[in-house]
């Protein structure tokens, strides 16, 4: 499965309470589950007015029917093609 970085613009994303933050989460998972397909959410960042999701799916298609079935935006969809760190200094020496 690829790996797939989404940003979604929520006006007042970072004054969420936990309960609403569960919310999304139950609503995202239901969505998961009726997509029937290989389909993770790994994670999800709140920064400000965006959400940054990771997901693991086969494509960014899967990633948007996802969104609509949860009334998520799905603002921008980009596959993580390479992932690095300070210890990739390292391992390149």
């Amino acid at each position: 499965m690829k790996t797939f970085l989404i940003e979604r613009e929520v006006p007042g994303a970072s004054k969420l309470s936990r309960e609403e933050l569960a919310e999304i989460s139950k609503t995202s998972n239901a969505a998961v589950d009726s997509l029937g397909i290989p389909f993770t959410w790994v994670t999800t960042y709140v920064a400000g007015d965006k959400l940054y999701c990771l997901h693991r799916t086969d494509s960014a298609e899967s990633v948007r029917e996802h969104a609509r079935r949860g009334g998520f935006p799905a603002d921008l969809v980009n596959e993580v093609v390479a992932e690095f760190g300070p210890q990739t200094a390292e391992e390149a020496a």
